[in-house]
């Protein structure tokens, strides 16, 4: 059954889903110590301030081998957040605690510090400038916030790194794995929706530690220390990449060139993650591949810019 979150016409919906061609204020929401990739979008996002004003960083959950739970992953994210922004000299940054679990059932918030946060700033500003929210992680957070304030489907805009391609065997993708329920809470609301697939669109957005040695690891204090994670993250790097995916989310909203896309309509997500058609369904946009050396050649010279040095 579908969620009547807002319902917009279908030229406000288009108006919001197009590019917005200059600097927009964004709400990053990331599980921060769950993949070395947050940290990386995060510190783009930070140097990018032509295009993107950070008002808030939200710490979202996650549970794999790093943490012992949703709870502890949000946790452990929220103290990366506050590593990164202390080296990046960014202490006016507000930094929120996301939601402890996933969403219990198809109708259920989890109630945090980051969904109150969301809610707070995206009805304070006006219909016309709507507040991005770039969610990398869990869409927890966000559903919660959608459940709980139902009109701010009309007031954000939301780009998430989440699933995999529409043509892909299934949709069995971490970030939105571990939260099916909020996924659909999301695809549900009707809110405007940037979809950034994982396998089969942005899988290619990988780099290697000599990439990372040659162009990253001099560039100041942020720099330094994305080698010194990248480094961390593996034992043997020889002949091996590591992907890091959420940078698209980013850079779609510095140069929608890099990273194509399409209006199509909105999907749900079954039981056993895969993707379901839905009749009449509002459209979302859908992004098809992503420009790997551009969105690379773009951080590598943003870093160099940060730190005072010529790229």
């Amino acid at each position: 059954m579908l969620s009547p979150f807002v319902s917009l016409t279908e030229e406000r919906r288009a108006r919001m889903l197009a590019h917005p061609g200059g600097q927009v204020s964004i709400v990053l929401d990331t599980d921060t110590y769950n993949e070395i990739d947050d940290q990386f979008a995060l510190i783009y996002a930070l140097c990018s301030p032509e295009s993107i004003a950070v008002e808030a960083v939200h710490a979202a959950p996650f549970h794999n081998e790093l943490s012992d739970g949703p709870a502890d992953g949000m946790e452990k994210s929220y103290r990366e957040i506050l590593k990164i922004r202390a080296l990046a000299e960014r202490e006016d940054l507000p930094v929120y605690r996301g939601s402890t679990s996933y969403l219990p059932g198809p109708d259920t918030p989890v109630e945090s510090e980051a969904a109150r946060d969301l809610i707070r700033r995206a009805l304070a500003r006006d219909e016309a400038d709507p507040l991005y929210v770039v969610a990398i992680g869990a869409i927890t957070n966000v559903a919660s916030a959608l459940l709980l304030a139902p009109e701010l489907a009309g007031r954000i805009v939301l780009i998430w790194l989440g699933g995999h391609a529409f043509h892909w065997k299934d949709t069995r993708e971490f970030n939105l794995a571990q939260d099916v329920h909020a996924a659909n809470v999301v695809f549900d609301s009707g809110v405007p929706l940037v979809l950034l697939p994982c396998m089969g669109v942005v899988s290619h957005l990988t780099t290697t530690l000599s990439e990372v040695r040659d162009h990253v690891m001099e560039k100041g204090p942020l720099g330094r220390y994305l080698y010194e994670t990248f480094l961390a993250c593996m034992d043997d790097h020889e002949g091996r990449s590591r992907v890091i995916w959420d940078l698209s989310a980013v850079a779609w909203l510095i140069n929608p060139d890099w990273c194509p896309s399409e209006l199509v309509p909105g999907p749900r997500v079954t039981a056993d993650c895969r993707w379901a058609n839905v009749p009449d369904r509002h459209d979302i946009r859908y992004v098809t591949y992503a420009d790997r050396d551009a969105i690379f050649r773009d951080l590598f010279a943003k870093l160099g810019r940060a730190s005072g040095q010529r790229s």
